[in-house]
């Protein structure tokens, strides 16, 4: 498929009206006076795709509050501290903002989660509370850190092992581990990665329909490509196509030789004709988001554009089939993919292929595990990942192909289905 506004306009009069979520003809730009577009977007024929998403159910964060207490104790750590954030949120779905006062939960290894806030925040706190009861509090003239050392001093004793959430900010813990100096201080990661790494069926589905959502608003972009169209123009049809679509999502793109970038240049672009077009982003549902990238041709892509392109889509195959074996670490996925594009004439190594192959996704865009070189984690019923390679040859363009996909009971599924080719971005 050529992807242009003629080609567009040709396919709209002859396609059933039904099967066209956006309306694309010259009445729907209008000059700036400084050789801009406005892009005037009718998404009225998009339906809101969330009306059978199930949230998490309370019993599903009972079992993770109780599986982090179960890897507390086979890592000897007393107690898991955490601020506002998706862990917090995954563990107890609880959301709150954050600033420099401490709002916080403990989570011991036995017995139940312990809250810490603003004296003056205990209503609206409590409010938000689902799981435990007791919040501990501390007026403005007093000492956060004291209310911890108490919680600790009651739940575990004078001495033992804290564990921090790897997000939480440093002058928290810095603050905590002066007032409890006799306690040890661990990284949380064994178990906060050690329950969220592996994605239930629940999460599953919220994530598949994060993905669903996305490919559609995919479709609603790349049928509205024009000469001229700015990123602006480009993220705020996204924006409207996911609302539209039930999901606060945002795709991005860059045009031409900036697409030579992974993640893009800062520089202002308008699409031309025979740009590359690398897009990338996603959206969140119930806290879950999909992550997608796609390159195409604003018009006729060149023999070197269909090289490249398929030889990043090679690579995506390769690290996907040997994810069906059993005993398959992550690093062996990265390693694949970048045999492919080294032997396909863009090496060595990370010379064209500049970053890893992958990343954990769920309630973070970027979250554990990596498909990464020196990562010797094997693959595990529930992990859920990018498998993203991509070829970047600055001063010509780029290409990436990225679908994500999870480990499921007889090997891994993708969440949306590769492009078949540079002129077919949609299975």
């Amino acid at each position: 498929m050529k992807f242009n506004r003629r080609a567009f306009i040709k396919a709209a009069a002859i396609a059933p009206a039904a099967t066209l979520p956006f309306v694309s003809c010259s009445e729907n730009y209008s000059s700036t006076g400084d050789n801009k577009s406005v892009l005037r977007a009718d998404f009225s024929k998009l339906k809101n795709m969330t009306a059978d998403v199930k949230p998490i159910s309370r019993e599903e964060r009972q079992s993770r509050i109780s599986k982090a207490q179960e890897l507390m104790r086979e890592n000897k750590v007393d107690a898991l501290f955490l601020e506002p954030g998706t862990s917090m949120k995954y563990f107890l779905d609880f959301d709150f903002f954050l600033s420099e006062r401490m709002v916080a939960a403990v989570i011991p290894s036995s017995g139940d989660v312990m809250y810490i806030c603003p004296k003056f925040e205990e209503d609206k706190v409590g409010e938000l509370v689902k799981f435990g009861s007791e919040i501990r509090t501390w007026e403005e003239h007093e000492s956060p850190y004291a209310v911890v050392k108490g919680i600790l001093s009651d739940k575990i004793g004078r001495t033992g092992t804290l564990g921090i959430e790897e997000r939480c900010r440093f002058f928290l813990y810095d603050g905590i581990k002066k007032e409890a100096s006799g306690f040890n201080y661990v990284l949380g990661d064994p178990i906060t990665a050690g329950c969220r790494m592996y994605k239930s069926a629940a999460e599953i589905a919220l994530m598949q329909k994060a993905n669903d959502i996305t490919i559609e608003a995919y479709k609603v972009l790349f049928d509205s490509l024009y000469e001229g169209m700015s990123q602006d123009d480009f993220r705020e049809i996204a924006s409207q196509a996911h609302k539209a679509l039930g999901a606060n999502g945002s795709i991005g793109a860059n045009f031409g030789e900036w697409t030579a970038f992974p993640h893009g240049s800062s520089k202002v672009q308008y699409l031309k004709e025979g740009d590359v077009v690398l897009a990338d982003g996603g959206c969140t549902i119930e806290g879950y988001k999909s992550d997608i990238s796609r390159t195409i041709v604003f018009g006729q892509p060149t023999d070197r554009h269909k090289e490249v392109w398929n030889l990043a889509k090679e690579a995506q195959t390769a690290a996907f089939e040997l994810a069906k074996n059993q005993g398959v670490k992550c690093e062996d996925l990265d390693a694949v993919a970048r045999k492919v594009i080294s032997d396909g004439g863009f090496g060595p190594d990370y010379k064209y292929f500049s970053h890893r192959l992958g990343h954990g996704i769920g309630m973070d865009g970027h979250e554990w595990t990596n498909l990464v070189r020196g990562n010797d984690t094997p693959l595990a019923k529930g992990m859920c990942f990018s498998n993203e390679p991509g070829i970047y040859i600055v001063g010509e363009f780029g290409v990436r192909v990225e679908d994500c996909m999870y480990v499921g009971e007889n090997g891994p599924v993708y969440f949306s289905q590769p492009s078949p080719s540079i002129e077919e971005p949609f299975a």
